[in-house]
């Protein structure tokens, strides 16, 4: 490429970034909205649900036991374990629907006489397993019947003179090869697709107005009516939306390092792995994505008639990275190397290994950053076909 192609890429280059730093609309979403908006309510929804989860496991569980004076001993060992007992109410299953009781249980008449007489004595929880705020506490109050059914059959065993293990002719012990950064990850999985976002509407507002709000001002005819290849004049144009989205990417991974950092996960026996060198391999692994993004981003609003279908196309557009997100926690998927090679898909599959402490393969993200540069350079052709055409500045506006 030649020196006078240079300068005309880097003129428009120069002109958008002016342009676009003076608009207050594109600074707010490009460098504030987009990098800020997604670390912030992660870091609120998840300090919320730690919190709540935490202050639960720690509180006295409320239980309405109906029927406790036929087994006054189980009462006792639920008060031990945390169990705040509560006055029967009439009707408990019409309670709990009604969201007016969380969790009851039911003791039958017969509790007494089938414990003493060494059957099998049944006990009722009730509880609605629609509400996720109340599973917590069934599990907890699940765990406290458990071990004091355990405990009582360990002691009736003792004093037939058996030994409590002949109940237990199998133990099967756990050994749990998770580490606290891969457990961590487990609960920043939607990361990925947050950094994705914030790249895609980095550059989007800057891609809007450089080609759909260019042609409704009527100052896209002049520029390519310059003696300059129309595909220099595409170029500036691209690489200026690209720095705004790598500038909103950037920003948005400094900001879930610091959020990171707010979240109590040691309490969780969970670790956040994400600092300075997780982040320096995201940014080369990302960047061909941004280009593609961009170059998307540009080819929609250049098919736009006008800037508000530009911002519908694009709005549509936003909801392509979640794909992804939903298909790695609906079919969790071991990686492979092929996957590398699907655009959004190896990103965020790379982007999970480095949050689990993981290296990303050298082959894996070699091939990750190829296929995601070669359909890049396929939607900037189509991109320059646009452009090449006149119907791009003298199209009609509907």
């Amino acid at each position: 490429m030649s020196m006078r192609a240079l300068a005309a890429i880097l003129v428009v280059f120069v002109k958008e970034c002016r342009e676009s730093l003076r608009d207050r609309r594109v600074l707010i979403n490009s460098l504030l909205l987009g990098p800020l908006l997604g670390p912030a309510l992660f870091v609120i929804l998840l300090r919320l649900t730690i919190s709540r989860e935490l202050t639960q496991a720690e509180r006295p569980l409320p239980v309405a036991v109906i029927g406790a004076a036929s087994a006054p001993n189980l009462i006792a060992a639920l008060e031990q374990g945390g169990v705040r007992v509560l006055p029967a109410v009439p009707d408990a299953a019409a309670a709990i629907r009604s969201q007016r009781l969380d969790l009851a249980l039911r003791i039958p008449d017969s509790f007494a006489r089938d414990f003493s007489a060494g059957r099998p004595a049944q006990v009722e929880v009730i509880y609605d397993s629609s509400r996720r705020d109340v599973i917590g506490s069934v599990q907890r109050l699940q765990a406290l019947l458990e071990g004091y059914s355990r405990r009582t059959a360990a002691m009736r065993l003792t004093v037939r003179g058996l030994a409590p293990t002949l109940t237990t002719p199998v133990i099967v012990a756990e050994r749990d090869q998770s580490t606290p950064a891969g457990r961590g990850a487990l609960l920043f999985a939607m990361l990925p697709y947050f950094l994705i976002l914030s790249a895609l509407i980095g550059g989007m507002w800057l891609a809007i107005d450089s080609t759909a709000g260019e042609r409704e001002r009527a100052s896209l005819e002049p520029l390519l009516i310059n003696p300059v290849p129309r595909e220099h004049i595409l170029l500036g144009k691209v690489l200026a939306t690209s720095a705004f989205s790598l500038a909103s990417l950037s920003l948005g991974l400094v900001a879930f390092m610091v959020a990171g950092r707010l979240l109590p996960t040691d309490q969780l026996g969970m670790s956040f792995n994400l600092g300075a060198r997780a982040a320096a391999t995201i940014l080369p692994l990302m960047a061909p994505l941004v280009l593609l993004i961009v170059t998307t981003e540009i080819l929609v609003t250049a098919f736009s008639r006008s800037v508000r279908e530009a911002q519908t196309y694009l709005g549509l557009l936003q909801l392509v990275p979640v794909i992804p997100s939903v298909v790695l926690s609906v079919l969790p998927l071991k990686p492979r190397l092929w996957m590398y090679a699907v655009p959004l898909l190896g990103q965020q599959l790379s982007v999970m290994q480095l949050l689990r402490g993981e290296a990303v393969p050298l082959a894996a993200a070699l091939l990750c950053v190829a296929a995601t540069l070669l359909l890049a350079q396929v939607a900037f052709s189509a991109a320059r076909r646009s452009y090449r055409s006149e119907r791009l500045a003298i199209a009609p506006l509907v």
